[in-house]
């Protein structure tokens, strides 16, 4: 795991609900969350990142393992990992946007740089 927040959710629900934010954000660029999540999600994408960037076997099934969805990786290999080959980590920007009007929870969006 990326790190040790738990966000009040079993295990197996915490790794789900971490795949598919990873997911989500692959595919679309940016997702709008809380900043715990977003904290944990940058964590896991820059990880998914750093193994599109090199397009090896193991590294697909790495990839393919983690993330729900294949045409998902495809675009991580052929699009996102070959736009940061020269950069070093730092792929994924988290801007805060302020509380939410229902719990006052802090919010943020989380994009690809």
């Amino acid at each position: 795991m990326a790190g040790t927040r738990k966000l009040g959710r079993a295990s197996d629900h915490r790794k789900a609900m971490l795949r598919g934010l990873v997911t989500y954000l692959l595919e679309k660029g940016s997702i709008e969350t809380t900043v715990t999540r977003a904290k944990e999600v940058r964590a896991m994408a820059e990880k998914m990142i750093t193994l599109g960037k090199e397009s090896t076997l193991h590294n697909k099934r790495q990839a393919l393992a983690y993330i729900t969805k294949e045409d998902v990786v495809k675009k991580l290999f052929d699009e996102i990992g070959p736009k940061y080959k020269d950069v070093n980590g730092g792929y994924c920007r988290i801007i805060k946007t302020g509380p939410r009007r229902g719990d006052a929870a802090e919010m943020c969006i989380i994009e690809l740089v």
